[in-house]
């Protein structure tokens, strides 16, 4: 498991090898934060963490979220190029759903919700 520090400079490898593109409208940037984030529907029996989050609000601007300690909690046992990995795809997926926000998409959003109809049907 990579520290928070090893962690934010990884993410911020990671950040900086995006394109440009990606960063239009992100007015309010990419952020490691230490929390351990268990989305409001998680069931006790199953915990259900996120690791990741695009916000888009009037009052803040748009902004990615990304929680180092639902990884260390989900992902704690992984090898550091398995955990770079993970956080390499968790901010892409907060990034599409940046893009797909900008163009008027929803197909991500989708997606994730029909995941968590899954997640809520299997952990009953």
């Amino acid at each position: 498991m990579l520290s928070f520090d090893e962690t934010a400079a990884v993410l911020d490898n990671i950040a900086d090898s995006l394109p440009e593109d990606f960063y239009r409208h992100l007015n309010g940037g990419v952020y490691l934060l230490p929390d351990e984030r268990i989305h409001p529907k998680s069931r006790d029996s199953h915990k259900l963490y996120i690791l990741g989050e695009y916000h888009s609000r009037r009052d803040l601007g748009r902004y990615i979220n990304i929680y180092y300690g639902s990884f260390a909690r989900v992902y704690g046992h992984l090898t550091p190029e398995q955990w770079k990995e993970k956080l390499r795809k968790t901010l892409l997926h907060e990034f599409t759903h940046h893009l797909e926000i900008m163009a008027g998409e929803r197909g991500l959003e989708i997606k994730d919700e029909q995941g968590l109809e899954r997640y809520l049907r299997n952990s009953r």
